[in-house]
């Protein structure tokens, strides 16, 4: 039996269905979802950010959904503490927590316990460190500290530890791991998953994210706020100020831009040999369920 108290992940990339099949699997054992979304905690982001809608959530309570105004800093120290209060609080109540979404980084802060400093991190170093590939990111990083131990394919966490000594932080912390994370993967085959992102994205557009984010511009959010977010705000963004000229060529490209996100997010999680992958052919919510079942029971949490 592990000493680290039991969380249940489910990861994976655009709509691939990871909501639903979280909400189906609380409630089977008697959970909580945290979402893990990086543009889900802002209010008023509900069609561009494909945030679960009340009814979808059939009576499964949510957290880390709408817990700040856009336009408000919200980092990922912020989202792992609010996380952490959150699981902590699921668990108090004597319930499973699930922790569900699609950003990497905010979904492997709680489960791999990245140590932080909770200071402000210089965004514009960041987007430079983005701009080169990992091997030299490593490269990079071992001329600062030789000799150091880390995985050199680990691009987020070679990133992380060069903006900590770009911080001023010269001890370069161990991650200090809270739970014991059974992490359950969703995904398609590539051909079905763009099926799945076009459709997905027909729906939402029919449902009015388009006015969504010409009433966020309207209410004062920021043109620079919007655009900072990525995909269907920046695009949907560039649409209404004129910068793309028909909403036939920002759906094109916002299409691509997904499907881009997609492989790149895959390519994120496939570093991660401890993902089962679910298979979404056959019968993920019995398959998921043979896995949590035994999982909760090793840890004294089984539920009935």
């Amino acid at each position: 039996m592990s000493t680290l108290p039991a969380l249940i992940v489910i990861e994976g990339t655009n709509a691939s269905g990871k909501s639903g099949l979280g909400v189906e699997l609380a409630r089977r054992f008697d959970g909580e979802i945290v979402s893990a979304d990086s543009r889900q905690v802002f209010r008023g982001l509900d069609l561009g950010s494909g945030k679960i809608a009340p009814g979808e959530m059939k009576g499964v309570r949510h957290h880390l959904i709408d817990v700040c105004e856009p336009g408000e800093f919200f980092s990922m120290h912020d989202f792992q503490r609010l996380a952490y209060e959150a699981i902590e609080d699921i668990r108090a109540r004597g319930k499973t927590p699930f922790l569900v979404g699609g950003t990497g980084l905010y979904v492997a802060s709680v489960t791999e316990g990245y140590v932080m400093s909770g200071k402000t991190p210089d965004l514009s170093y960041r987007a430079e460190l983005e701009t080169y590939a990992t091997p030299e990111l490593y490269r990079m990083l071992t001329e600062k500290r030789p000799g150091i131990e880390i995985d050199a394919r680990n691009r987020n966490r070679v990133m992380r530890v060069l903006e900590k000594l770009h911080d001023g932080d010269d001890f370069a912390a161990e991650n200090e791991p809270r739970y014991d994370c059974l992490k359950l993967g969703v995904t398609w085959e590539r051909s079905v998953l763009r099926a799945r992102i076009d459709e997905r994205l027909a729906r939402r557009v029919k449902a009015g994210m388009i006015d969504e984010v010409r009433g966020l511009i309207g209410r004062g959010v920021s043109v620079e706020f919007l655009m900072k977010l990525g995909l269907e705000y920046r695009f949907i963004t560039q649409y209404l100020t004129g910068e793309i000229t028909s909403e036939d060529e920002m759906l094109e490209l916002l299409a691509t831009a997904i499907k881009q996100f997609a492989k790149r997010q895959m390519i994120w999680f496939r570093r991660d040999k401890d993902i089962h992958w679910l298979d979404m052919e056959a019968d993920p919510i019995a398959e998921a369920e043979a896995l949590i079942g035994p999982f909760l029971t090793a840890h004294g949490e089984a539920k009935t």
